[in-house]
């Protein structure tokens, strides 16, 4: 039997197509034939800008003897985690249950019905001397295991399938109090690393809705703590080789406390939140520095993740060029950076960014991350600025990365209103432009009324994913207030509509409150059985935490009290796990905030076009506030108002004014 995958989508799929193993999709075709066959299954979760994926595929997957015993003893099934979230999410948990660690690759065992008994992450091909086994000895280990001692299997698959029906469900009830956000910032606050920044020890990850929460606690009580662990952070991370010093944007994460040696993969949903977490922290505090690291972002989505001709961001930009390799073109040699420059640019790059004979790479100790060692003097800026774009043209010169040209609906909807808040704060008309272009192909292509939105832009299934509907939704109010166009909060009424109101409710959980990760309908094999309530931030801003915001923008900008009884519903269902989540709840505590504080509501009426009306619609949009709506209306002459919770300005009408009534 043939391997399968050369016909999917997936960019991860394909590049297995190859390989020896009798790999399958996901699907329950896949399941009747281990039931048939009587064979326990491989299931093998990754993503194409993995480098770790691609490691076990060129050591194991590749492998004739590997491949022979796969094919001989289990039926073997490959999921692309980005394709198919609902289905990674359940094996993640069930993994971790067992070993407590989950991760890409993960490598689950499962019994002809979906469920597993066995699992871990990556296997090295042979046994090591720390105790890891070889992933031959692993296989030969579960074949035994099925076949002498089932069992053992089933009480593990009975035990795992407990815990994850448990553990899907994140939701537990309880009050909201006026005190609670400030109880989870010192949750984060405890987690603060003063010493470098970001929270936590190695690895580091960003966690810019955490920021964007202690900066409006900042906004709100005058302390400033909030501030300095928000600016810390924005500032250990611009400063460190997480960020791409050449061509802008940010790496997943890094793999040492001071953000110096990343994961070299660059991912759409990364870079959308710190592009807004960078922009928020222009508008609230005006450093410029903040602007240039969000105008590095809008560089590179521009130049690599941007399908201007058809209106899409991708995916990702993957780590490395082959599997051998471990971020050599991202990285250099001191011999590599001197044939790219002149001696002069060569001196300023080396001090600022500490080339030298020995980096940071240990797989070739020559190799240099660039990172912000030193500033550069005055007069040295120039000089340090030909040598940016020469070691950049040098380096566009290399094998670059591999980058997933699919367009995912949630992904693309993150980009596109995080582009629209860039639009405004940077001032860069274009990336409103993309990114309306982007949300006018979501509505166009993957809306369906009586199913939500699809999860590939212009896709059929899957379909029926929370996080595409409720990241869409706030993504068109993004839109309705940059452009006043009443169709863009219609058109997040609809999808919110859809996933709560529908006559049967493909969502909302109406006896408890929350909202379930898959549609009435959607269900499948195995753990997909069971629907999850999921509110952690774990990458990507939770499904829920989304809604509740959206619930509360509609509830500000309408004042219908049937969209704040649902946010209230909505919090409600979560607020006994808000404080404990912390960190990892920021989106939650965000919209939690929204329901707690005043809302300001800054009002723009006047002519469309150019002048005064213009001009103060820009002004509201730039203006930080925690929890502001921007509403543009048509009227004959330019007048603005802003009103704070129930307290409303008199009329300014110029947008200086405006400026100083903010102020």
């Amino acid at each position: 039997m043939s391997n399968l995958l050369a016909s999917e989508s997936s960019a991860y799929l394909k590049s297995a197509a190859h390989q020896p193993v009798h790999w399958l999709p996901w699907n329950e075709a896949a399941f009747a034939r281990a039931r048939a066959e009587a064979k326990p299954v491989l299931l093998d979760i990754g993503a194409v800008w993995c480098h770790w994926c691609h490691v076990m595929d060129g050591e194991s997957y590749e492998d004739p003897a590997v491949a022979a015993l796969l094919n001989r003893d289990f039926v073997c099934i490959k999921v692309d985690r980005d394709e198919r979230p609902d289905v990674d999410a359940r094996y993640q948990r069930a993994v971790q249950a067992l070993s407590g660690q989950g991760g890409w690759p993960l490598t689950a065992f499962l019994t002809p019905e979906g469920e597993v008994f066995f699992g871990g992450t990556y296997f090295p091909p042979e046994d090591n001397p720390y105790g890891r086994p070889g992933f031959l000895s692993v296989l030969n280990q579960m074949v035994r295991l099925y076949r002498e001692e089932p069992d053992k299997v089933r009480g593990n698959a009975r035990a795992i399938r407990t815990h994850i029906a448990q553990a899907l469900d994140e939701s537990k009830p309880g009050s909201i109090d006026a005190l609670l956000p400030g109880r989870i910032a010192d949750q984060m606050a405890r987690l603060f690393d003063i010493r470098y920044g970001g929270f936590g020890t190695a690895p580091k990850f960003p966690h810019p809705g955490a920021l964007e929460f202690l900066i409006a606690r900042w906004h709100d009580t005058h302390e400033p703590w909030p501030r300095d662990i928000a600016e810390k952070t924005l500032r250990a991370m611009a400063r460190g080789g997480v960020r791409d010093h050449l061509g802008g944007g940010f790496h997943r994460y890094s793999v040492d406390a001071r953000w110096i040696v990343p994961h070299f993969e660059k991912m759409s949903y990364d870079n959308s939140e710190l592009l807004r977490a960078y922009c928020t922290a222009y508008a609230a505090f005006g450093d410029p520095h903040w602007r240039d690291v969000a105008a590095g972002i809008v560089a590179w989505v521009l130049e690599v993740l941007a399908d201007r001709a058809r209106g899409a961001f991708f995916t990702s930009q993957d780590a490395d060029v082959g599997p051998e390799d471990d971020g050599d073109y991202w990285t250099w040699t001191l011999a590599e950076a001197r044939t790219a420059l002149t001696p002069a640019q060569l001196d300023a790059a080396a001090r600022v960014f500490d080339i030298d004979d020995v980096g940071e790479m240990h797989h070739d100790p020559a190799k240099n991350v660039l990172w912000w060692k030193h500033d550069p003097a005055e007069d040295e800026r120039p000089v340090l600025e030909a040598a940016i774009g020469r070691l950049k043209a040098a380096r566009d010169r290399r094998a670059a990365p591999y980058v997933d040209a699919t367009a995912y609906v949630s992904w693309n909807a993150m980009m596109a209103g995080a582009f629209l808040q860039a639009g405004a704060v940077l001032d860069r008309p274009e990336c409103n432009a993309l990114a309306l272009q982007v949300l006018e192909r979501i509505w166009a292509e993957s809306w369906d009324a009586a199913a939500g939105m699809s999860h590939v832009l212009g896709g059929g299934e899957p379909r029926g994913l929370l996080d595409d509907n409720a990241q869409s939704a706030a993504a068109f109010l993004d839109a309705y207030e940059a452009t006043g166009n009443d169709a863009w909060r219609e058109r997040a009424v609809a999808v919110m509509t859809y996933c709560a109101t529908a006559h049967w409710a493909p969502h909302w959980d109406d006896p408890a409150g929350g909202y379930f990760d898959l549609a009435q309908g959607q269900n499948g094999t195995a753990y997909l059985a069971t629907r999850a309530k999921p509110v952690q931030d774990a990458p990507t801003p939770s499904p829920n935490g989304v809604a509740a915001l959206v619930l509360a923008r509609l509830w500000a900008l309408s004042d219908d009290r049937a969209w704040r009884d649902r946010l209230d519903r909505q919090l409600g269902a979560f607020a006994g796990v808000a404080e404990q989540l912390g960190l990892h709840g920021a989106t939650l505590a965000r919209a939690i905030d929204w329901a707690l504080n005043p809302v300001t509501r800054i009002e723009v009426s006047g002519p469309p076009g150019e002048g005064p009306a213009c001009a103060m619609h820009l002004v509201a949009l730039q203006a930080y506030r925690p929890r502001k709506i921007v509403v543009r209306r048509i009227a004959p002459a330019p007048s603005a108002t802003v009103c704070v919770g129930t307290t409303c300005s008199i009329p300014v009408s110029h947008p200086d004014a405006l400026r100083e009534l903010l102020a």
